[in-house]
């Protein structure tokens, strides 16, 4: 059986990490993988995370199975942090725990197959590399919308709502809540407005992928969308992570949340999200998903991840202004004054693929061919060394 099987590329991300690590240059830069780095390059434990693992592991009692939802606790928190305290869309809506958040998205897909087997999932131009594999993994058929310009490395608004007339009722349209990934550029409130309310003429519905809440304009500004969208449409599916915003990226704790048009009908949706979840891993991970019940739970913890969330925040904005400063002093052939317009870990350079392998090959500047950048990535210690190569190529 096994002999038929032919070895798969290995992911382009993963690939630049291996050989980033391979690269001998002491001076080499890795903009690549998508996790935050504080400016020795490290990735470290919140210290809120480290309180509340500690409680965790003081006060634990049982390893026990904790059902297919998972954490009760955590469920409702996180829906509460999505949402806001007080809102009524919490009365209709059920939230289940998952492997990360891209297991909440492979959960919304088999969900999406039992509603509509036939739907069709339009994501944005571009979106995360692993959405297209993600879905179509789960047979689901997935086209693109216009959704960045990237001349002006902007959203392009007009095109996106131009393009979303053509949804049919009962296809599934996924939109990026902040921090959109690959680019950056995010919808503002207005636009936001808009989009809700071309939904609810269309027809069609959303699926919001929420995986980086706090890293945009704060966590309540980062869900403007998610909350138009509830105070807007009788439903929708939204999926978060815990990886990002609490730096818990190999608990591998998300959750996806179904929004329905009342309490009776969301009964029902959480029986068959469940199901399907037995269906897939059984039970979700437990640890992360306690660690931020915990940390939600307090009022201390919570104001203390608050902190240290603003201060993540506020370092990526510092680093985008920094490197627009360095790549100005140097040159004046390319305006990159939109870098500092945009959000979250992530931009385009706005280089060609070859001058990106020039990058990698020349100076040791390591981020994948469409010039996707982690902001994060930089620090105040490579930031004129990545400025020079940048200017080199150009």
């Amino acid at each position: 059986m096994f002999e038929s099987l032919q070895a798969v590329p290995a992911d382009p991300i993963l690939g630049l990490s291996i050989a980033y690590k391979n690269d001998e240059n002491p001076s080499k830069v890795d903009l690549g993988v998508g996790v935050y780095k504080t400016e020795t390059g490290e990735t470290p434990i919140l210290k809120s995370v480290a309180l509340a693992q500690r409680q965790r592991i003081e006060t634990e009692t049982t390893k026990t199975y904790i059902g297919s939802a998972g954490d009760a606790g955590f469920n409702d928190k996180l829906a509460k942090l999505v949402f806001g305290e007080g809102n009524p869309v919490l009365a209709r809506q059920c939230t289940v725990s998952t492997p990360g958040g891209t297991g909440a998205l492979r959960m919304a897909a088999e969900f999406i197959k039992r509603c509509n087997p036939g739907a069709t999932i339009w994501v944005t131009d571009p979106t995360w590399a692993n959405h297209n594999a993600l879905f179509n993994a789960a047979g689901i058929q997935v086209k693109s919308y216009r959704y960045f310009d990237k001349d002006n490395s902007s959203v392009d608004f007009a095109g996106m709502m131009d393009a979303l007339q053509s949804v049919p009722k009962g296809d599934v349209v996924l939109l990026h809540a902040c921090c959109h990934n690959p680019s950056g550029a995010d919808l503002n409130q207005a636009q936001w407005l808009a989009f809700a309310e071309l939904a609810k003429e269309k027809g069609f519905t959303p699926l919001i992928d929420m995986a980086y809440q706090g890293f945009g304009d704060g966590l309540d500004e980062d869900a403007f969308g998610p909350r138009t969208l509830a105070a807007t449409l009788p439903e929708f599916l939204l999926t978060t992570s815990g990886s990002k915003n609490f730096g818990l990226y190999r608990e591998r704790i998300g959750a996806l949340t179904l929004v329905g048009e009342n309490s009776t009908r969301v009964a029902i949706l959480s029986s068959v999200i469940q199901n399907v979840a037995r269906c897939i891993y059984s039970m979700p991970p437990a640890h992360g998903a306690a660690i931020i019940d915990i940390v939600l739970g307090s009022t201390e913890l919570t104001e203390l991840w608050k902190t240290e969330l603003a201060e993540m925040r506020g370092r990526i904005h510092e680093l985008r202004s920094l490197l627009v400063d360095k790549l100005h002093a140097r040159q004046d052939k390319k305006d990159f004054s939109f870098i500092t317009k945009q959000y979250g870990m992530f931009s385009f350079l706005g280089i060609s693929k070859e001058q990106v392998h020039r990058l990698k090959d020349e100076f040791s500047v390591y981020m994948v061919d469409s010039s996707r950048m982690n902001v994060a990535g930089i620090n105040h210690s490579n930031v004129d060394y990545l400025a020079d190569a940048i200017t080199k190529v150009l």
